[in-house]
């Protein structure tokens, strides 16, 4: 919980307790944010995306997702300090007020618009859909068990801004990508909230991983057959080459260690089942890129 009384900071850990409130120290979820938007791109461009909007999709990934932690701890203030993982975040330590987290929130947004601006008028569109969703997601805890499919739209929205910003428009096949981006973030997600169900449950949080029960290992499996099931249809699709296949099959194996190592649900393993999917995106791209590569 927020500590009342507390000797002001210094401008060094003012500035520390301000990235933290961003993740700075953690950057896995900008990664996580970026591949599905590198994948589109890629595609998108036929292998040659332009500088500039490969500069805008990166610095737009960390601003969102920056202005997303910044609005989650908002969100969270009241039950991050009674649970375990989030007692030292900026807020409930003290270090941030929640005011301004909001101011934070609002001006990582309002850059990301700006770099928006450089694009064209159905991507600057398609962006309010991404405002929407950053700013609904931490709040969907609270009313639903289905957040981390709030948050798979809010990933999976950089897909067809990426088609949009190259293309002008959003063509049928970039939804796959989409829905593929959607599911694997909702499997992914509902991992992370394992390690944090027993807190969850007591304090009333609302998760996928609470939802699935007894059944979340089957369910989260069958989400990532799903993600790689789309990105084959994909491939076949749009007739891409070994390359590509080759990046689905190392993804698949990735999947598959963490499905072995999250088998006992403990929350070290399951988290580094969450950090390992930094690699299945990584996997996929490098797939893609050597098949434009090699064209």
């Amino acid at each position: 919980m927020h500590l009342s009384a507390q000797p002001p900071l210094s401008l060094k850990d003012k500035l520390t307790a301000y990235a933290q409130l961003m993740r700075m120290d953690k950057p896995i979820g900008t990664y996580l944010v970026l591949w599905p938007a590198y994948w589109a791109l890629w595609i998108a461009a036929e292998g040659i995306p332009d500088l500039k909007l490969l500069f805008i999709f990166t610095l737009g990934a960390f601003l969102t997702r920056s202005a997303g932690c910044a609005i989650n701890d908002f969100a969270d203030r009241k039950v991050d300090g009674h649970v375990k993982r989030t007692t030292q975040r900026p807020i409930p330590s003290g270090r941030v007020s929640p005011r301004e987290a909001v101011v934070v929130f609002s001006t990582m947004m309002l850059l990301a618009f700006v770099l928006v601006l450089f694009t064209n008028l159905p991507t600057i569109l398609l962006s309010f859909g991404a405002l929407a969703l950053a700013a609904m997601y931490p709040f969907m805890k609270r009313y639903t068990h289905l957040p981390q499919v709030v948050l798979g739209a809010a990933f999976a929205w950089s897909v067809p801004m990426a088609f949009s910003a190259v293309t002008g428009s959003v063509p049928g096949y970039a939804w796959l990508i989409f829905a593929a981006t959607l599911f694997w973030t909702t499997a992914y997600d509902t991992v992370y909230a394992m390690v944090d169900r027993d807190d969850d449950l007591k304090i009333g949080v609302k998760s996928t991983a609470i939802l699935f029960g007894s059944a979340d290992k089957l369910i989260v499996s069958a989400l990532k057959v799903l993600t790689l099931g789309l990105m084959v249809w994909l491939g076949i699709m749009l007739q891409l080459s070994f390359w590509y296949f080759a990046g689905l099959i190392v993804a698949a194996g990735l999947f598959a260690w963490q499905q072995y190592i999250i088998r006992n649900r403990e929350r070290d393993p399951c988290f580094r089942a969450f950090l390992n999917n930094n690699y299945v995106g990584l996997a996929i791209f490098i797939g893609i890129f050597l098949h434009y590569f090699s064209a």
